[in-house]
């Protein structure tokens, strides 16, 4: 029985393929996932379910594309995950099925994800891309896209703790700026210094929903949707844009 009092919430994690690069770096415009990991959750902390899925056209339909992948050297994980069972092997329609029945079965409207842009835009792509574009968009009319990324720039970045931390274990940009990737921000909110990311879906969900309860726990002005503008100083100035589909069974 769901419990209508509660805040239910996705948070969602991809790994890709297609990754180019240029004189300037990456090229993430063109990523398409081969592994979408998932949990429902409330925003106290409780989890109700997790999803790990390996997508079938990418991940042995595409294997010109799957050479691509940033992290090609953990595809034989995958084959042996696969093999475990501790990931399920589904085509886009009910990987994409699944995710918006369990967002109708907990009345879920708003998702996160650490730099969310790129999981938004990923996602994005991978329904264009087995569709032919009839259907361009993943989510549900109406889904809030929430980026962790924002919200510990808004939150921890300020913390002069979370200063000295980056600055005495040279968790820094080129740039000098202070780290926003989820593996620092999480060695810092677990004073472990030796974790590694495992950069698979799930798995990544693990510590991105930790990012996300840590700031909600401070209790500080923060922006948590994707396409929020600036904090004025009263109240953060929204723009709501939506990325949205709606599902045809």
């Amino acid at each position: 029985m769901i419990d209508k009092r509660k805040h239910y919430i996705i948070g969602l994690d991809t790994e890709t393929a297609n990754t180019q690069s240029d004189e300037n770096g990456l090229i993430m415009d063109y990523v398409l996932p081969y592994d979408i990991g998932y949990c429902v959750m409330d925003t106290k902390g409780k989890v109700y379910l997790e999803r790990s899925f390996v997508v079938s056209e990418i991940f042995y339909g595409e294997k010109s594309l799957m050479d691509t992948a940033y992290y090609a050297k953990k595809l034989p994980q995958y084959r042996q995950d696969i093999k475990a069972g501790k990931r399920i092997v589904s085509n886009v329609y009910n990987i994409r099925k699944q995710m918006v029945e369990d967002m109708q079965m907990f009345g879920i409207t708003e998702v996160f994800a650490h730099n969310a842009f790129f999981d938004l835009r990923a996602l994005n792509n991978l329904q264009r891309w087995c569709t032919k574009s009839k259907y361009r968009y993943w989510f549900p009319y109406g889904t809030e896209i929430w980026d962790t990324m924002r919200m510990a720039r808004d939150v921890i970045h300020k913390m002069p703790t979370y200063r000295k931390f980056c600055e005495d274990n040279n968790y820094l940009t080129t740039n000098g700026r202070l780290s926003t990737t989820a593996e620092n921000l999480f060695r810092f909110i677990s004073k472990d210094k030796s974790f590694d990311e495992s950069h698979t879906g799930l798995e990544d969900v693990r510590i991105e929903r930790e990012i996300f309860l840590y700031c909600l726990k401070q209790h500080k002005p923060m922006r948590k949707g994707l396409f929020q503008k600036e904090f004025t100083g009263r109240k953060f100035l929204e723009e709501k844009v939506y990325y949205y589909e709606p599902f045809v069974d």
